[in-house]
This record gives C-alpha cells, sequence and structure tokens, in this order.
C-alpha cells in the first residue's frame, strides 16, 4: 500500500499541481519553510482528516485563502488504485473515497494506516499525562475498531457526566456510572494488554538502537487500579460523589490513567539526558510499528519528518537499519544532512523542495 501520487489546491505554501510519488522510499530535501513537512501533513491529512501540527484545518489554507482541496490516489495491496479527496471550504470538512462521502472519520483509520515521527513526539515522554494517554489511544485506534468505539462512547458519557455534576443534577449519575464502567473497564484492559505487549517489543529496540544497558519500559498506572468489573467501577463512582461535586468534574476514570516511561523504578524523563529523551521518543513510534504490524498484519505508511538530524551518524544508521518493515517511506532532510547510506542506495524518489515547488533530483 502506497500513495501513488497528490494533488493540492490552495494548500500551505505549496504550488497546486500532481506531485508523483510513485515510490517505497520518498526524499524531501530543502531549507526549513519551502514545505516539505507541509506535504507530509497533506498526506496525514487524507489518511485521518486531521492535520498532526494544528487542531484547526482551516490554518491548512494558503495564506489569505479561505479554502483548500487535496486529493490522493493510491494503492492498496492487491494492486488497486482509490482515491481519498479533503476538501475545506466555508469552514466545512468534506472527505470522500472513490467518490463516496467519508461520513464518519473512523471509515479512514483503517483504510491507509500512517504514522508521523515529529519533533513533539519528545511529549510521550517528558510531557503531561495526556500526551502519553494519546498515544497508546491512537496505538490501539489503528488496529482495533472496537476500543476506538469505547473510546468515543466513554468520552461521550464523561462529557454528560460532568454536565451533570456542573449542573448539580445528579439524578443520572446512577445511569451514567454504569455506562461510564462499561466502557471505561472494557478500555482498561485492552490498555493492560496492550502495554504488556509493547513492552516485549519497546525495550529491547531502545537498547539495541542506544548500545546501552539502560533499561527502559512503560508502566501503566491505571487510575481504578483496585477495580476489575463493572460493579467495583459503579460502587467507585458513587463513592467518590461529594469529591467529584466539589471538583465539579469526574475525578477519576480511563481519562485520568497515566503510562509513565519508566527505567528501574524512575520516570525516565527525570533521569534521561535530553538525548536519550529523544532517542526513546522516536524508538517508541519505531515500536508503534512493529506493534501494528502484529496485531493488524500490515505495513504501515510512515512520515519521518526533521528527526533525524538530532542522532550522531552511527544511532541514525542504527535507528534505520531497525525500521520494521513499511509500505511507504517519506523521510525530510536538510541539504547540508548526510543521509543514511542504506536508503542513498535504495530506488527512492529524490525531490528538492524550495518555496512550495518540487523538483526532481538533488537541482
Amino acid at each position: 500500500m502506497r500513495f501513488l501520487r497528490v494533488w493540492t489546491n490552495l494548500y500551505r505554501n505549496l504550488e497546486s499541481g500532481w506531485i508523483d510519488l510513485d515510490a517505497e522510499e520518498v526524499f524531501l530535501v530543502g531549507e526549513n519553510g519551502q514545505g516539505k513537512t507541509n506535504l507530509l501533513e497533506a498526506l496525514y491529512a487524507l489518511c485521518y482528516g486531521s492535520s498532526f501540527r494544528t487542531n484547526t484545518l482551516r490554518e491548512l489554507a494558503r495564506h489569505g485563502e479561505r479554502s483548500f482541496k487535496l486529493v490522493g490516489i493510491y494503492g492498496d495491496d492487491e494492486g488497486m488504485e482509490h482515491s481519498l479527496e479533503l476538501e475545506f471550504k466555508e469552514s466545512k470538512r468534506t472527505m470522500s473515497l472513490d467518490g463516496k462521502i467519508v461520513r464518519d472519520r473512523k471509515e479512514l483509520i483503517y483504510n491507509i494506516p500512517c504514522i508521523v515521527f515529529s519533533h513533539d513526539d519528545i511529549a510521550f515522554v517528558r510531557g503531561e499525562p495526556e500526551s502519553r494517554r494519546y498515544f497508546f489511544d491512537q496505538t490501539m485506534s489503528m488496529y482495533d475498531p472496537l476500543f476506538f468505539d469505547d473510546l468515543r462512547r466513554y468520552r461521550a458519557v464523561l462529557r454528560q457526566r460532568n454536565l451533570s455534576i456542573k449542573e448539580g443534577r445528579s439524578e443520572l449519575l446512577g445511569i451514567y456510572d454504569e455506562q461510564l464502567a462499561h466502557h471505561g473497564i472494557a478500555i482498561q484492559g485492552e490498555r493492560t494488554r496492550t502495554v504488556a505487549r509493547f513492552n516485549e517489543i519497546f525495550p529491547a529496540l531502545y537498547k539495541e538502537i542506544s548500545q546501552s544497558d539502560i533499561e527502559v519500559e512503560i508502566d501503566y498506572i491505571p487510575s481504578w487500579k483496585n477495580c476489575a468489573t463493572e460493579e467495583e467501577v459503579v460502587e467507585h463512582l458513587s463513592g467518590h460523589r461529594e469529591r467529584d461535586r466539589i471538583m465539579a468534574t469526574t475525578t477519576s476514570g480511563i481519562h485520568r490513567d497515566r503510562f509513565v516511561v519508566s527505567s528501574q523504578g524512575q520516570s525516565f524523563d527525570q533521569s534521561g539526558s535530553t538525548g536519550q529523551l529523544r532517542l526513546a521518543s522516536l524508538v517508541l513510534r519505531s515500536a508503534q510499528m512493529a506493534f501494528y504490524e502484529q496485531m493488524a498484519g500490515k505495513k504501515p505508511v510512515i512520515l519521518v519528518d526533521d528527526v533525524l538530524l538530532e542522532l550522531d551518524h552511527t544511532r541514525r544508521e542504527r535507528f534505520l537499519a531497525n525500521l520494521n518493515p513499511y509500505s511507504q517511506a517519506f523521510f525530510t532532510f536538510l541539504p547540508e544532512e548526510h543521509y543514511s547510506a542504506s536508503l542513498q542506495e535504495a530506488n527512492a524518489l529524490l525531490y528538492t523542495v524550495s518555496e512550495g515547488r518540487f523538483a526532481r533530483g538533488q537541482g
């Protein structure tokens, strides 16, 4: 599965038109601010209907414009071609797959799997707990529609429960507690299983790439750690209603679970150097690739956005050598960067990017 070509119109700073992408590896070389990351963002937006850089689609329109359109043509594992379209117009997002309107973005998630490596990934190691919850929820949602549904329904019930607490309407809390427990305990169980599997991949991969004896792993700390059944969760929620009322919110639940990258029982963001934390964030994404292939039996498209520059040459080579197989990869580089020798030998597309224009070859 790979993108064959993409068409952009009024999108960011990219020149409107088609860009050929039919290769296993695509290199985008250029100075900062020329449009390399914008192309990766366009591909991500076609995969998921959203951006990995902003929550506001309007920001994807060219400066001074209020609309944009993206079209992506990709080939599936059977060699069939498909089209994805994303249009933002009059403050409304419209997506279609093979000419059919996509009503729910859930339809896109299992269509063309995509994983992005970016500078912001370091938040998965040393950022707020919400960042790590997002990472693992994304990891599970990529292959498990039931988890995605439970997560969506849990969030809907949570919003309703919080509103009832704020408005002092306690008569509905019993119903909301049962619904929250039903979806939440399923999510807690899947998170527990996922972290156990993830820890079969992540620690060994970090040691191999770092060539160190540092032991790192993921600790999962559920908010409902003493609850194993829906009934126990309902009892817990009922017993903490006064605390919820005082705080004007639901103070326990899977929305307050913690995932911690740890080393020898200590949070790695306290013991690791900046370089080690950055490497750990890259390895998390690599582990996500390997985990996804194990669970879904498919290889993802990967978008590697200027993150290799922070690795020395030796670690960069080890990182690339240990990347799980992908169906297609996009790499961005600055002109002065040294590519991996293994990548240079590949049958890849190379574009020089300047002011939103893509020129084949070194140029």
